[in-house]
């Protein structure tokens, strides 16, 4: 099974050798990776030249920000399952790839997801948190949960009948993105009870108060426009069980 692999960038040269390597040791033998590259000033397409074995193609442009780059490597891959795998993120194994090929054994199945662990910046790197996709049901998009993004693989087929991200959508597109497939469609999906992806600090969803409160009001007009019932109530419901998984790290690493 050929799987695609679509990177995003931008001045990322302190980041994208992780992900080059974590995906230059997967023994999955199919994989084509597709690095779509922001235009960055910085050292980062020197990088990714010297780093990158598997790269299948290089797009480096300027973009309309981060679900434009997506819709920009999923128009170039070619693979049967396609999937994501940002700059500075990496594969917790390297077997991970393959586990979830072979989960697409099943000619049923449509999507595969898993578990995030959110990391610090140290060497080796410290668990702040566990995402785990477990909570996640068609219904549990109204409270604004959803599989963690940079563990989704999914068919293809799947992409033709849903279409692109929507880039009018700054922080919120990969949720608006799951509600065409999860909520507004009957995707056949499995989910595996393991972390897949290590993902540091500093995401976009990730960046204070500020960006809570932007991700929350663009999941609220990502439901209305798909005809997904929900309130404000429901979509803030999520961050106390975001507190209960940082409060079980910090319970277990004290103990």
């Amino acid at each position: 099974m050929k799987v695609s692999i679509i990177t995003a960038v931008f001045n990322g040269e302190n980041a994208i050798g992780r992900t080059l390597a974590s995906i230059a040791d997967q023994d999955h033998s199919d994989i084509e990776h597709i690095i779509v590259d922001g235009a960055s000033t910085d050292a980062t397409l020197a990088r990714i030249r010297a780093g990158d074995r598997r790269a299948a193609k290089v797009i480096s442009e300027p973009d309309d920000g981060a679900y434009d780059a997506f819709n920009k490597g999923l128009r170039a891959a070619t693979g049967d399952v396609i999937g994501y795998l940002n700059s500075g993120d990496s594969y917790i194994s390297r077997e991970t790839v393959s586990r979830i090929a072979g989960s697409f054994a099943d000619p049923d199945l449509q999507a595969v997801f898993g578990d995030v662990l959110i990391v610090d910046g140290r060497v080796p790197p410290r668990v702040i948190r566990h995402y785990r996709s477990k909570r996640f049901t068609r219904s549990a998009m109204s409270y604004g949960l959803m599989p963690a993004h940079p563990t989704l693989f999914m068919k293809r087929e799947v992409y033709q009948a849903i279409g692109e991200y929507n880039p009018t959508f700054r922080i919120a597109g990969d949720f608006e993105l799951c509600l065409r497939a999860f909520a507004c469609r009957d995707t056949r999906y499995r989910y595996l009870p393991e972390p897949l992806v290590s993902m540091p600090t500093g995401g976009l969803s990730n960046r204070g108060w500020r960006s809570k409160w932007q991700i929350t009001r663009e999941m609220r007009r990502a439901c209305r426009s798909n005809g997904v019932s929900t309130n404000w109530l429901k979509l803030c419901l999520r961050f106390p069980l975001k507190m209960a998984e940082l409060s079980w790290f910090e319970s277990r690493m004290s103990g």
